[in-house]
């Protein structure tokens, strides 16, 4: 009875949110689509039920039978569009550096810091698609960020009150969509969780999956053994009237709206009943990571631990903001609080490792999925480098990685080679002993020996990206970004113009073109991605969401 009830409410929802999206398209008002999400999408979850995360009876016999020490241990935390400048390691940090954050910066300081480190993408999925896979996301036609079509018709029908050019919705593209749910990591991907459990680790994920939300895309069917995650991408901090929290709402923001809307407050575990998180999200995850890790303690494991924070909807406890009293700005304040806390929550998982006594031989990798986003309204995230999240300027596409192996990483060490999310795949592969898959291009490489040599450069790499028509090479210090809308080519010379201020597309021509060709002959060999780009928004390079867009203004259209 309730299956039917909920497929005739979707269906409703599905009919009223298409006449909205002919509202906007007639320049109709968003709070028409507010209401109807609210009243039909948000969902109600059960109430938090414990998990029990299983304690095997015995040691996973090592599959090769070696004789040597334990394999390490290998704990992957990703953080959710945290910005380049929100760490204060680098001497910056948000509010002045007046928001330390010494436990993301043990990290680095007690391990390797990969100064030139790449995501792969300048959005989440794909760039989560990169890190599950160590290959380009586009190799297997992942190249956007899972959303549904009624969504992305209001974005591409709306226009903020800041912004100075119309988005595009591509209607003509209908024709080759796919479900929302089934837009999702191929099942013929081998993840990072598959490769370990070949290994003998048990493999645990705590957190945003982000690759699918069928049930035969979610993570608990893509290697990992046991999986506690979120319905669709996120979900919200804690409920919006909850006593503990305090929340910051970006009028100027459909998406932030949307979210308010439509967020929901529930999980899943092994793909099981939606139910309430016990507490703050950010809390709730490090909860469940301590005792994931208490409970196979006793074997090799991988846990993927993956943060929503401090992406939107911008949520703080009340704890955490009343110690920020010195920020005036009410946003920067709330956020700023939401990396404290992320900051605590990683430092509560480096103090179990300690405490279990696993810390000396335990791989534990910090990154970011992209930078900072521009719809948040705060200027300097991403400092000192321009563009934001979905942009692939340095402030898009810039973020830390950093890998803290006590047992094999000497401290402090600062690699120079330009590396990429796609490296992590390798590189955990290196340190498990685990062989690389050989029946398919791997775009990942393993970084431990780079640690014998850190300040070496190494031979020269060339990376790519692509999102649609915006498309990104870099050979070794160049880089260009070669935009159609609008029509555009940034040339730079990272050596010596690392903040990308200084355009030499028109001085260097050859070096245009010899790049232009080889951006060409990589897209020859990547394939047609597996849903199509619906919308496209213009994003200002050089201001957040919050200030009004000018004339003269630089920006580059992103589509999704």
């Amino acid at each position: 009875m309730l299956k039917k009830v909920g497929i005739f409410l979707g269906l409703v929802l599905a009919a009223l949110v298409l006449a909205v999206g002919g509202l906007y398209a007639k320049g109709g008002s968003a709070e028409v689509l507010l209401w109807v999400v609210k009243i039909f999408v948000r969902q109600e979850h059960a109430p938090n039920r414990e998990v029990t995360w299983a304690v095997p009876n015995a040691p996973v016999a090592n599959p090769q039978g070696r004789s040597e020490r334990k394999p390490p241990n290998v704990i992957l935390i990703v953080a959710d569009d945290l910005g380049y400048n929100d760490i204060t390691l680098n001497g910056g940090g948000m509010a002045n550096g007046t928001v330390p954050t010494p436990h993301i910066n043990s990290l680095a300081q007690q391990g390797a810091n990969f100064e030139s480190s790449y995501s792969g993408n300048a959005t989440c999925a794909p760039s989560r698609a990169a890190i599950m896979t160590g290959r380009y996301p586009t190799r297997f036609g992942f190249e956007f960020t899972p959303t549904p079509k009624d969504f992305m018709k209001v974005i591409g029908h709306y226009k903020g009150p800041n912004q100075l050019y119309d988005s595009i919705y591509h209607a003509e593209r209908e024709k080759d969509l796919i479900p929302y749910e089934t837009m999702g990591l191929p099942r013929s991907e081998i993840t990072l969780a598959k490769l370990l459990k070949g290994q003998g680790y048990r493999t645990l994920h705590v957190g945003k999956w982000h690759l699918g939300d069928a049930p035969e895309f979610r993570s608990h069917v893509h290697g990992f053994d046991e999986a506690l995650s979120f319905q669709h991408a996120s979900s919200l901090y804690l409920p919006e009237n909850d006593p503990n929290v305090v929340n910051s709402k970006q009028s100027f923001d459909i998406i932030d709206k949307f979210q308010w809307a439509a967020g929901s407050f529930g999980m899943h575990f092994n793909g099981g009943e939606a139910f309430k998180p016990k507490r703050y999200v950010t809390d709730y995850l490090t909860d469940e990571a301590e005792k994931a890790i208490e409970a196979n303690r006793h074997q090799p494991f991988f846990l993927y631990l993956a943060y929503t924070a401090p992406h939107t909807p911008l949520q703080a406890t009340k704890e955490d903001y009343a110690a920020l009293s010195h920020i005036e700005d009410h946003t920067l304040r709330v956020y700023a609080a939401m990396v404290r806390n992320l900051d605590r929550n990683i430092g509560r998982v480096l103090q179990t490792l300690r405490d279990k006594g696993l810390d000396d031989n335990t791989l534990v990798i910090f990154t970011s999925d992209n930078g900072g986003a521009h719809y948040v309204g705060l200027q300097d995230l991403n400092k000192p480098y321009r563009g934001w999240k979905a942009t692939f300027f340095e402030g898009g596409i810039r973020v830390p990685l950093f890998m803290r192996w006590p047992a094999a990483i000497p401290k402090g060490v600062k690699p120079q080679l330009t590396v990429n999310h796609m490296d992590i795949f390798a590189t955990v592969a290196g340190a498990t002993g685990a062989k690389l898959p050989t029946d398919r291009p791997m775009d990942g490489i393993n970084l431990l020996p780079q640690l014998r040599k850190p300040a070496d450069k190494g031979p020269e790499r060339t990376l790519f990206w692509r999102t649609d028509t915006y498309q990104v090479i870099r050979k070794g210090d160049w880089k260009l970004q070669v935009a159609q809308n609008p029509r555009k080519d940034w040339l730079f010379n990272l050596a010596i113009d690392p903040t990308e201020k200084n355009n030499l597309a028109a001085k260097e021509p050859e070096k245009l073109v010899s790049m232009k060709k080889e951006l060409e002959a990589f897209n020859a060999t990547q394939v047609k991605p597996s849903w199509p780009s619906m919308a496209e928004a213009a994003i200002a390079i050089d201001k957040n969401l919050r200030q009004k867009m000018l004339p003269g203004d630089e920006y580059v259209y992103y589509g999704n």
